[in-house]
C-alpha cells in the first residue's frame, strides 16, 4: 500500500505544481509544463510565449521562483528551464488562455470562437475544435462547439497528434470553461499509407478541344423557270 500512496502523492504534487506555475506565469503566457526526475534533481521545463517576463532582469525572478518551488513542494534540487514557444497559434494551452482573455474583455462568444478557429487553421493545423461551456447567454448552462478540419477523439492518433488546452474565463454571470483541441500539422494518420517501390501512374492527359464555331444555315436557292422564247 505504501507504493500506491507514493504514486498518488507524486501525481497530486505534479497537479498542484502545474496550477501554481500557471498562476505565476500568467503574464508571460503559460504554454506547457514538463517535469522529469534526473540524478541531479528535478528538471522543470516551462514553455512560455514571452520568457523574458518570467526570467526577469539578470534571472532574479526565475531564481526566486525556483526557491519558492523548492520550499512549497519539497522538490529535490529543482532546476527550471524556460523555453519560448515559436508557434503560439499551434499551442492549445496558449490559445485557450487567449480565448478566455478575449471573452473577459467583452467579446461575443461566437465571434471569439470563430476567430480562434480561423487563426489556428491559418497557422497550418490539420484540425481544430473549440468548446465553450457555461452561462454563455441567459441563466441556463449551455455548450457551444466550433470545429474546422479533422479531429480524432480516440485511439493512438488522438493520443499522439492531438494537443489539448483548458482555461477558465471568469465573467459576471459565472465561469466559462474553454477547451481547445488542435491536431498538429505533422500528424500522420494510420490510413495515410504509401507503398514503397510503387510509382504512381501519371494521370492521362485529356485534351479538350475548343468548341466548333456555329455554322450558318444554308438556304437553298430555288431554280427559276426561263421565260418561253
Amino acid at each position: 500500500m505504501a507504493s500506491e500512496r507514493k504514486v498518488i502523492q507524486e501525481a497530486t504534487r505534479r497537479v498542484l505544481l502545474k496550477d501554481y506555475l500557471i498562476q505565476e506565469s500568467a503574464r508571460a503566457g503559460f504554454g506547457g509544463l514538463d517535469i522529469q526526475r534526473t540524478p541531479m534533481g528535478t528538471r522543470v521545463t516551462l514553455i512560455c510565449e514571452r520568457p523574458g517576463i518570467l526570467i526577469g532582469r539578470r534571472g532574479e525572478l526565475i531564481k526566486q521562483l525556483t526557491q519558492d518551488i523548492a520550499s512549497r513542494f519539497q522538490l529535490d534540487n529543482p532546476q527550471i528551464e524556460v523555453q519560448e514557444e515559436r508557434q503560439p497559434a499551434l499551442n492549445a494551452q496558449l490559445m485557450a488562455e487567449k480565448l478566455a482573455s478575449t471573452l473577459e474583455r467583452g467579446w461575443h462568444f461566437r465571434r471569439a470562437g470563430h476567430s480562434t478557429v480561423r487563426r489556428i487553421m491559418e497557422s497550418g493545423a490539420r484540425g481544430c475544435q473549440v468548446i465553450l461551456s457555461g452561462k454563455l447567454t441567459g441563466e441556463r448552462h449551455r455548450t457551444e462547439r466550433f470545429k474546422a478540419g479533422m479531429i480524432k477523439y480516440c485511439g493512438e492518433a488522438a493520443y499522439l497528434h492531438i494537443a489539448k488546452g483548458f482555461y477558465q474565463a471568469r465573467l459576471k454571470p459565472g465561469v466559462i470553461g474553454v477547451n481547445v483541441w488542435i491536431m498538429r500539422p505533422t500528424a500522420k494518420l494510420p490510413d495515410e499509407i504509401h507503398v514503397k517501390g510503387v510509382e504512381e501512374r501519371p494521370k492521362p492527359i485529356v485534351e479538350v478541344l475548343p468548341p466548333l464555331p456555329p455554322t450558318e444555315a444554308v438556304v437553298p436557292v430555288e431554280a427559276t423557270e426561263e421565260p418561253p422564247a
